[in-house]
């Protein structure tokens, strides 16, 4: 089989005036970025007032690998089959943060015959508005230290200042580091850091904005630190979020690809799902509502972490319910849960979870149980994806079929779409259209209103499977300070590993009877929510021994090579 960026290359892709034409968007709407890429105008008629509402599809999965379980393959491939049978289908995705391009898991375009073009543009650099997120976010910690240095008239504590600075590259060096050393006038010496751009607060912003006055009103909130006083010190107070609205007026307007079949693809932001809520922007799926019959969207990592965030902080934001969700899964993930045998990225694969292996799959099986349980939990139905490899037996196969129904899900199906397109997704496809139809009874995890350390513990018992929860004495602290300033009525976004359901990275399947540790509690109170940092969770991911990037160049004829 041909490798990923070349059959991309290979693909044939139309021009973006003729994706958009199939959801009927007038091209007067488009402001291109050379042929097949495309921003979309906000003046775009609102069409949800006007019609009834597409049908929202979710994708989430298991508790991955590090490798991924095929989770945008699926979204993408399913997005393609949906339209194979005849339902007018788009697809709303993140952009991918040039980190995990360069570092472990390569880029996120999907894969195989399920990817979404120009694959090239996509995984790098795109429209730019990575760049614009860290510049606003960048700025505001300029100004922030100008403040400081020049009389400090706004009476900012250098020992409560929560503004770090971002890059997008996987850099452990800058986690921590000393800024202001030199003269005077080179600034005050204090200890900082820089987080991974994705995981700013402006990209999480971003992807939860409902228009450019709502952008700018929610910079203007966002706290960069404390005064002497121990008041809150915002980018308003700042005088700097007026021109960080400015360096985001392009950003904010949704990017439209398509797929390697011409399927219509809206690509708009990219916060963390391990980190921040993981989920692609209000404002994408509400064009793609507008416009579609059906609208595929995708949430970070497993259910316990983008699913969760997706349903208790951006449905409540959109306003948009969704009626089904997709959980994806592989054989080999499943294998991997029963704690036999360790994935490591860029290692080659213990052989055993290429062979028949039923025992460990039913060891690793509660992984499953529990991710359907999670989704369950918010009242609507789902669907489980199997993403199927070559080396999977159908005696396996069957297996998981089976048990998926057991747990509850509507229905269990195969997603062969990395190597048929959208035939590998016809299947999942009537599935999902069926489920669809199915009575939803969402709800939301919790009220706003419950006290922090309730909903803490609602997500951590409910959805993790904790006994129970241990708050730090910064969290602590936190807590009592953030109930005084009123942010006690937000969401919680919890920030923690995606490699298990507790926050031990090693604790596969399904942990019982553990203590779920909050080492902080962070606002993010222009994006709309508290995030609670959980065991030894960073916020600047490191590169591995051998990344990605060593096997990325370019050809003599200027075409990229080793993108994957």
């Amino acid at each position: 089989m041909l490798t990923d960026i070349e059959i991309a290359q290979k693909a044939k892709k139309l021009p973006i005036e003729k994706i958009a034409s199939k959801l009927k968007i007038d091209k007067k709407y488009l402001i291109r970025y050379g042929a097949y890429i495309a921003k979309i105008d906000l003046n775009i008629p609102d069409k949800i007032k006007n019609k009834q509402r597409a049908k929202y599809v979710v994708v989430t999965a298991i508790t991955p690998t590090p490798l991924g379980e095929g989770k945008t393959v699926t979204t993408i491939g399913l997005s393609m089959a949906l339209n194979r049978i005849g339902k007018l289908t788009s697809a709303c995705i993140r952009q991918p943060s040039l980190g995990p391009v360069f570092g472990i898991k390569g880029g996120a375009a999907g894969g195989g015959y399920s990817q979404v073009l120009p694959m090239e543009d996509y995984n790098l650099h795109f429209t730019g508005d990575v760049h614009a997120v860290g510049l606003a976010h960048n700025l505001a910690a300029a100004f922030l230290d100008n403040s400081l240095l020049k009389g400090n008239k706004l009476n900012i504590n250098p020992e409560k200042i929560y503004w770090r600075r971002v890059v997008d590259v996987s850099d452990r060096a800058l986690r921590n580091v000393k800024i202001g050393l030199g003269s005077k006038e080179d600034g005050i010496p204090r200890d900082s850091g820089f987080d991974i751009t994705v995981a700013s607060e402006i990209m999480a912003i971003l992807a939860l904005s409902t228009g450019l006055q709502d952008l700018r009103k929610r910079i203007g909130k966002i706290v960069l630190a404390d005064s002497l006083y121990g008041k809150p010190i915002t980018c308003e107070d700042l005088k700097v979020a007026g021109a960080m609205t400015v360096l985001l007026k392009e950003a904010i307007k949704p990017n439209l690809i398509q797929t390697i079949d011409n399927t219509p693809c809206f690509v708009h932001a990219g916060p963390f799902g391990n980190i921040a809520h993981g989920n692609s922007s209000i404002l994408a799926d509400r064009i793609a509502l507008g416009y579609s019959d059906y609208v595929v969207t995708e949430a970070g990592f497993g259910a316990d972490l983008g699913a969760e965030k997706f349903f208790d902080i951006k449905c409540r934001a959109s306003g948009f319910i969704p009626d089904v969700a997709v959980m994806v899964c592989s054989i080999r993930a499943l294998k991997a849960h029963s704690g036999r045998f360790k994935i490591v990225a860029g290692m080659p694969l213990d052989t055993c979870l290429e062979t028949e292996d039923i025992g460990a799959i039913e060891e690793g099986m509660c992984n499953l149980e529990k991710q359907v349980e999670n989704v369950l939990t918010f009242g609507i139905p789902v669907v489980v994806a199997i993403n199927r490899f070559s080396c999977d037996t159908d005696k396996e196969v069957e297996l998981v079929k089976k048990k998926a129904k057991e747990f509850g899900a509507f229905d269990c199906c195969v997603s062969d779409c990395f190597s048929k397109g959208s035939k590998g997704g016809v299947d999942l496809a009537k599935a999902v259209t069926m489920a669809a139809e199915q009575k939803n009874n969402f709800k939301f995890l919790y009220p706003l209103d419950m006290p922090i350390k309730e909903k803490i513990m609602a997500i951590s018992t409910n959805i993790y499977g904790a006994k129970d929860v241990e708050f730090m004495p910064a969290a602590e602290e936190k807590i009592k300070l953030y109930t005084e300033r009123g942010y006690d009525k937000l969401p919680v976004c919890m920030a923690k590993t995606h490699l298990s359901l507790s926050c031990n990275p090693n604790a596969k399947g399904r942990p019982r009877d553990f203590i779920f540790p909050i080492r902080d509690i962070r606002a993010s109170v222009g994006a709309g929510f508290l995030y609670a940092l959980c065991g030894t969770m960073q916020t600047m991911p490191g590169l591995p021994s051998h990344p990605r990037g060593e096997d990325i160049d370019i050809d003599k004829r200027g075409n990229i090579i080793g993108l994957s």
